[in-house]
């Protein structure tokens, strides 16, 4: 740890973003070990101070100085090991951390947020047989990333790419995905074409002007397909839908009238992997 009073003669934005980088070290190993007795006294202490330093300075805006005077108030805590909750702890880390990067013009994606769940267990993920979706010609690296990280959330049992899909191992859709990529099977291949034969399985699409989703006939087993931001579920793609389940639909009240792929994409899954559980239960 640099010493304070070094820290504290740095150029204004040099400090805040050390600071802000220290606390994202602390934050993640707490993350990691989910335990603040990792830390001795003096590094809480350190932890204290530095978040007295930020109070103290005048060109903040009082909202954020009330935030940094209570961080102060949970690392004195802390430091006896008295009373020390993690809940609070880390919480004061986060809110330190990210009003630090907001005044130092840093912009934040998904990957910058710390996850509370730590590293993926997969003996704790849920997976319905048969419940497959296909991804065909999503451009964004950060649409695929969500789209893993919904589909292990809700139980796929395999993703699979169109040949044109977004690569899940580039930089941004892993940091998306948040390990998923690695906890969900996937591979490439292309399902629909003039000649494609036809599928084993149900298959609808996520597409416009369809069945409404709350009067779907959501399968036990099928394939869902979610198309290109751009242009939609290809006409091939669509015709083999047709021919078995159909379309199914999110009725919207706004003058968009439309949602992002990924956001649709986890409205879809939410709702299908609902109606498996309660099928599950009768």
């Amino acid at each position: 740890m640099i010493p304070l009073y070094k820290l504290d003669k740095l150029p204004r934005t040099q400090k805040l973003r050390k600071i802000a980088k220290f606390f994202t070290f602390v934050e993640n190993r707490i993350a990691a070990q989910h335990n603040v007795n990792i830390f001795t006294a003096s590094e809480i202490c350190f932890f204290k101070d530095a978040a007295r330093l930020l109070a103290e300075d005048g060109l903040f805006q009082p909202e954020a100085r009330n935030v940094f005077n209570d961080a102060v108030f949970v690392f004195e805590q802390a430091a006896s090991y008295n009373n020390c909750d993690i809940s609070r702890f880390r919480r004061a880390l986060n809110s330190v951390k990210h009003i630090l990067l907001s005044e130092t013009s840093r912009d934040q994606a998904d990957w910058d947020f710390t996850c509370a769940g730590g590293c993926l267990d997969p003996l704790k993920r849920r997976v319905f047989e048969g419940m497959f979706v296909y991804l065909e010609d999503i451009r964004s690296p950060f649409n695929v990333g969500a789209m893993f990280r919904t589909a292990e959330s809700f139980g796929v049992e395999k993703i699979i790419l169109s040949p044109f899909c977004a690569d899940p191992r580039h930089r941004r859709a892993e940091r998306t995905a948040m390990g998923c990529v690695d906890s969900v099977p996937w591979e490439r291949q292309e399902l629909f074409t003039a000649s494609s034969a036809t599928l084993p399985y149900p298959v609808f699409a996520l597409e416009t002007g369809g069945i409404s989703i709350s009067e779907f006939p959501f399968p036990r087993s099928g394939l869902l397909i979610a198309g290109s931001e751009e242009l939609g579920v290809s006409p091939h793609a669509l015709d083999a839908a047709d021919a078995s389940l159909g379309r199914v639909s999110i009725p919207s009240y706004g003058a968009k009238a439309s949602l992002n792929v990924s956001v649709a994409f986890g409205i879809a899954l939410h709702i299908w992997g609902n109606k498996l559980m309660l099928s599950e239960e009768l």
